[in-house]
Formats: structure tokens, C-alpha cells, sequence
């Protein structure tokens, strides 16, 4: 057989096999409706968690605008998305913060009626509850800025690497994390319901910090570098506290039905001023309070109190260095 006809039988075999995997992508294809049909019908199952209902819940994607928005007011200047100068300032902040409130009211409008009509609550008036409470927020802003500036001005203190506070403000995860936090903290104090934990959340997936909303947290509150930071819910913190990243401020195990029998109940230690914190500690427990001015070093495991002015470290681990053949242990130290 001439070379011609070879390849023209290949090429015949080829269009066969294409015409064969065609027909067979169609036969799946034609599935799609069938399993479609059988996830929606397992909606309706009881068994199966689904928001499927007239009033809309917010999105994550709603709640990032919803912070950015946030930023730009509580730091004017640095997060503007045109330029902001004393000319224009009154202009375009105001216009930010008219933006603010009607965005903020709206969420909490949604988050107060979606609990209401859920869980069969009695009518709070969700609307005008939604604005009043933005408007508690909005006068809350000047207080949330002057302790914001605390912990940018304790970071810059406490780092030779900072250059400036505006590299602070722009690029340090533990100032973004906490200006969430302080924002999200009002709103539960508020009692406005999931969009402050939507919002810590939000913050948790770009940092690695995690904050619960109900944590109290006092003024020059430093987390250096952040990765991994965990604060409970009751957890409180005092004045001029530095921790590292991997810290974690949390509960005791606790039995399967804790949520019924712990909620609202102090579970997170407590940490008074001036107290530093080395990265991978773990502080746990409600009755677990940590002394003004100590110092917990890195590692180490606390589930009882520490008196004031005490530094707790681990003990120096051995170390063993191989060589060819060999090892020989030692001190770390």
C-alpha cells in the first residue's frame, strides 16, 4: 500500500474515534439534567443545610466591599480610590461615609430579618433596626480611629524593621486584622447578628489571624507577623499587649453539648497590660489570667494563672547534630 492511502485510511480511523468520543461526551452530557433534578430535590432535605428564601443573606464578596469601605474612612487618604486632598476632603469623605451608612444598614437590615422570619422571632422593626444601628457604628468611628492610631504608633515602637507608619498601615496583617476586628466588636456589641463573624472571617482567610468579634481588646495591641493567631470569643485583652504569630488565646476541650451548657459563659483567658506573648503559645481556659507586665515565652503550654511580673519559659530542648557516621547530643542553649 502507497503512502497516500495509508494515511488517508489513518485519517478516516481518526475521524471515526473523534465522531466515537463525541458521542459518548453527549450520552454524559445528557446526564447533567437528571443530577441536577436529584440536588435540587435533596433541597428540601431536612438533614441538609440551604439558604433558599425571598430575603437575600449577604455574600462574602458584599462584606470585602463592605470593610474596604471601612478602611477608607478610618484611615482617609490611604485606601481612597481617587485622590483625597484638603480641597476635596469634606467633599469625598462625606460622600464615603453617606456610601457607608447606606451599605452597613442595608446588611444589618438583612442579617436582623433573615433571624427573624428563620428562627419565627417576634417583629423588631428590621429596617429602621438596621439604620439605627449603622448610625451607632458611624458614631463610633472617631473612637475606633484614635485606638486604631494606638496600635499602629505601638507596632511602629516595637519594630526597628518598620520605616514609617504609613508602610505599617499599608502592609502589616496584624493593623488589618485589627481594624476588622474593631469594627466587627462594635457591631456585636450591637447585637447585630453573623455579619461581624462574616467579617472576621473575611479578615482570618487574608491573614491567618483569627479574632472572634466578641473578644475585648484593649488600646496598643500589637500582633506581630500574625500567621496562625488565634483569640477566642471571651477572651480579653488589656493596654499595650504584643503577642506572635501562632499564639493561641482559647477554651478548654469541652464536652459534645457545649454549645448549650458553655454559651455566653467565660471560656478565653484573660490578659492584662503590658503582656508579651511568644509565637507558639497556648493559653487556655476562662479562669486562666496572665499578670500584668509578664512575659510567656515561645511554646509554651498554659492552662492556670500566671501572678504579675512573671516570665514563664520551657525548658532548653536538647538538640542532636548528626554527622557522617555519627551524632552527639546537646544543649540548646
Amino acid at each position: 500500500m502507497d503512502k497516500s492511502k495509508r494515511s488517508t485510511q489513518a485519517d478516516h480511523q481518526d475521524g471515526d474515534a473523534c465522531k466515537l468520543e463525541m458521542e459518548a461526551c453527549k450520552k454524559m452530557k445528557a446526564r447533567v439534567p437528571e443530577l441536577a433534578e436529584m440536588i435540587i430535590s435533596q433541597c428540601s432535605d431536612h438533614d441538609c443545610y440551604t439558604h433558599i428564601e425571598y430575603e437575600p443573606i449577604p455574600s462574602e464578596a458584599f462584606v470585602s466591599d463592605l470593610i474596604d469601605k471601612f478602611r477608607e474612612i478610618i484611615f482617609p487618604g490611604y485606601f481612597s480610590r481617587g485622590k483625597l486632598d484638603p480641597a476635596n476632603m469634606k467633599y469625598s469623605i462625606g460622600q464615603s461615609v453617606s456610601v457607608l451608612f447606606d451599605m452597613l444598614s442595608e446588611q444589618i437590615t438583612h442579617h436582623v430579618r433573615h433571624d427573624c422570619l428563620r428562627y419565627d422571632l417576634p417583629c423588631s422593626e428590621c429596617e429602621h433596626s438596621g439604620q439605627a444601628k449603622a448610625l451607632a457604628v458611624l458614631e463610633s468611628i472617631p473612637r475606633i480611629r484614635k485606638i486604631l492610631a494606638t496600635d499602629v504608633q505601638a507596632t511602629f515602637d516595637g519594630d526597628p524593621a518598620a520605616k514609617s507608619h504609613d508602610e505599617i498601615i499599608f502592609s502589616y496583617p496584624g493593623v488589618y486584622a485589627i481594624m476588622v476586628h474593631r469594627v466587627a466588636h462594635r457591631l456585636f456589641e450591637l447585637s447585630v447578628p453573623l455579619l461581624p463573624r462574616i467579617m472576621s472571617e473575611h479578615a482570618h482567610s487574608l491573614t491567618g489571624i483569627d479574632i472572634h468579634p466578641g473578644a475585648t481588646i484593649g488600646p496598643r495591641f500589637v500582633i506581630d507577623h500574625g500567621t496562625g493567631v488565634v483569640i477566642g470569643e471571651t477572651a480579653e485583652i488589656g493596654t499595650n499587649v504584643r503577642i506572635y504569630q501562632g499564639v493561641t488565646l482559647g477554651a478548654l476541650s469541652l464536652p459534645k453539648d457545649a454549645g448549650e451548657r458553655y454559651r455566653g459563659k467565660k471560656r478565653h483567658p484573660t490578659i492584662e497590660d503590658d503582656v508579651i506573648i511568644y509565637s507558639g503559645s497556648t493559653i487556655l481556659g476562662g479562669d486562666t489570667v496572665i499578670g500584668a507586665r509578664s512575659v510567656i515565652g515561645g511554646n509554651v503550654w498554659l492552662t492556670e494563672s500566671v501572678p504579675p511580673d512573671t516570665t514563664v519559659m520551657t525548658e532548653h530542648p536538647r538538640l542532636i547534630y548528626k554527622s557522617a557516621g555519627n551524632y552527639a547530643k546537646g544543649d540548646a542553649s
